[in-house]
């Protein structure tokens, strides 16, 4: 067994019935009433649990079981989850962990640019691991589709007006909202 082996068997293990499949398009929406939402995703890029560790030791944290375990359940399954969906699948495993710590962990993560909070409308906020590739999202306002894009001319238009403004852009969220094809045929 090699070293990443090891450290992979050292992550709590996740029930496979808490977390979707990551595929390019997946169903969303954990209440029994709620409608099945759909995500395109962009490219997830994988993570282990060296990567997990690093983040936890370069937020300057003590590597626990339960962020590892946050972190595990943000890697897996839908891109795009809420705080009571990752609770829920942590919780399963360690169920003396809390709402609270799991939703303030995510909050320090956001904070230290390793999670990047996405708000879609008036549904709650969904947390995503930050990718190393920049995109953007678009969401559908009566489906809540959420669709991953990447545009470069967009891009180059944001450089171009900070620059006009006399700002250096350092970064930026941009979220569209609209209605999806399907939602536009009914």
């Amino acid at each position: 067994m090699n070293y990443n082996d090891k450290i992979n068997n050292d992550l709590p293990k996740m029930n496979p019935s808490q977390g979707l499949p990551s595929t390019p398009q997946l169903a969303i929406g954990s209440q029994p009433n709620e409608p099945a939402v759909m995500e395109e995703l962009v490219q997830r890029e994988p993570m282990t649990a060296v990567d997990f560790k690093r983040i936890i030791r370069d937020m300057g944290l003590k590597v626990t079981q339960q962020r590892l375990a946050i972190l595990k359940a943000l890697s897996q399954g839908r891109a795009h989850v809420t705080a009571q969906e990752v609770y829920e699948m942590v919780h399963e495993e360690y169920s003396e962990i809390g709402f609270a710590t799991v939703y303030r962990f995510l909050r320090k993560l956001t904070e230290t640019g390793y999670v990047t909070e996405v708000r879609m409308g008036g549904l709650p906020a969904r947390y995503e691991l930050t990718p190393r590739k920049h995109h953007d999202h678009i969401t559908c306002l009566d489906c809540g589709k959420i669709v991953e894009f990447e545009n470069m001319e967009i891009e180059r238009l944001q450089k171009e007006v900070a620059h006009s403004h006399g700002f250096t852009l350092s970064s930026h969220v941009l979220e569209l909202y609209g209605k999806c094809q399907t939602c536009n045929n009914r």
